[in-house]
């Protein structure tokens, strides 16, 4: 056979096996294609009732909410505002007012929360004996009703014969009006020295301590699996190595909880932002209006759609404070964020 015809049927070859392999991997490719149509359709079909649910109770009351922001009046009688009601809210002095009533609720509560939860939970941490029943009893206020405990503590700082008067009483202290107590607590303190609308009221104050009694419950649950997921052999070797309580739990607990602070941290802001069963329950009185110094943004929406019926008002307060809660949790997830070991 010529030289030339063995090269061009090895050129042929080379040809037919290069085609062959293009063929199979358009084969492969085709596949492959039709795999991840199939489980493209199974992932559809799967996240279609969760989508429903957040479309239907979720994203429809959001747009319908911002809808009804534009309008003006009671509904039925709704005139078109634009933006007049967000012009509204910026310079009304009572929202202004509910804002910093609801900025010191949270400033108030959530350090307090977190920290006091830490030291419980790290103590129940470090015991062996009874620790079910006090985890069992730490958490029950937890899963109490907010209104049932509420009521109880409105009886508690009930004005004058309430418990808290007598204790005071039985101290040579004089009572209080406390949830009924409008002047700030800096005021009380001083004697008179700071004035009365700086910082939150004995009222307010109240309504912390309540609600750092019946949230806490919940932290130190979390704190808890935190605690427990931390690796023992490293608090050993940190005392190994010379290092005392305050040290081990500064420099070696604290560090690998930052995930659950991070958690806790979030969750508990928001939640303190949307507060709303305390604040009605212990200082607002169904046929009165509005206690303003314990009067948080979520109870004055609450006056503007179903006591004054300014709906259109009412909804765009809530866009507002939607956006609000959504800078304050990006800004805790940026700065704090940077803080947290995951490993």
């Amino acid at each position: 056979m010529p030289r030339t015809d063995k090269m061009k049927n090895a050129l042929d070859g080379i040809v037919n096996l290069m085609d062959g392999l293009l063929q199979w991997l358009d084969d492969r490719l085709e596949a492959r294609r039709a795999r991840t149509r199939r489980e493209g359709l199974l992932a559809v079909l799967l996240l279609a009732p969760a989508m429903t649910l957040m479309g239907v109770f979720g994203f429809a009351p959001l747009l319908a909410g911002f809808y009804m922001s534009l309008f003006g009046g009671p509904l039925g009688e709704n005139q078109f505002a634009g933006w007049g009601n967000y012009i509204r809210a910026f310079n009304d002095p009572e929202f202004w007012n509910s804002l910093k009533v609801t900025v010191y609720y949270v400033l108030g509560t959530i350090p307090a929360s977190l920290v006091g939860s830490f030291l419980v939970a790290y103590g129940l941490h470090r015991i062996l004996r009874g620790r079910g029943l006090l985890r069992t009893l730490y958490f029950l206020p937890y899963v109490t009703s907010a209104v049932a405990a509420a009521m109880v503590w409105r009886a508690l700082f009930m004005t004058p014969d309430g418990v808290a008067n007598l204790v005071l009483e039985l101290l040579g202290l004089e009572s209080q009006r406390w949830i009924l107590e409008g002047k700030g607590i800096l005021h009380l303190i001083s004697g008179g020295w700071i004035p009365q609308d700086i910082g939150p009221s004995l009222a307010l104050g109240c309504v912390m301590l309540f609600d750092i009694w019946h949230g806490s419950g919940f932290m130190i649950v979390v704190f808890l699996a935190g605690l427990t997921a931390i690796p023992r052999e490293l608090e050993e070797a940190a005392r190994i190595d010379g290092a005392g309580a305050l040290r081990v739990v500064r420099h070696v607990v604290l560090p690998l909880l930052s995930p659950t602070i991070l958690f806790l941290a979030v969750v508990s802001t928001i939640k303190a932002f949307q507060a709303f069963n305390s604040f009605y329950a212990l200082t607002q009185q169904p046929d009165q209006p509005l206690f303003e110094p314990t009067t948080n943004v979520v109870l004055y929406i609450y006056g503007q759609l179903y006591r004054w019926n300014d709906y259109g008002y009412g909804a765009a307060i809530s866009m507002l404070f939607m956006v609000a809660i959504i800078l304050v949790t990006t800004l805790q997830w940026r700065f704090v964020g940077r803080r947290v070991h995951y490993s």
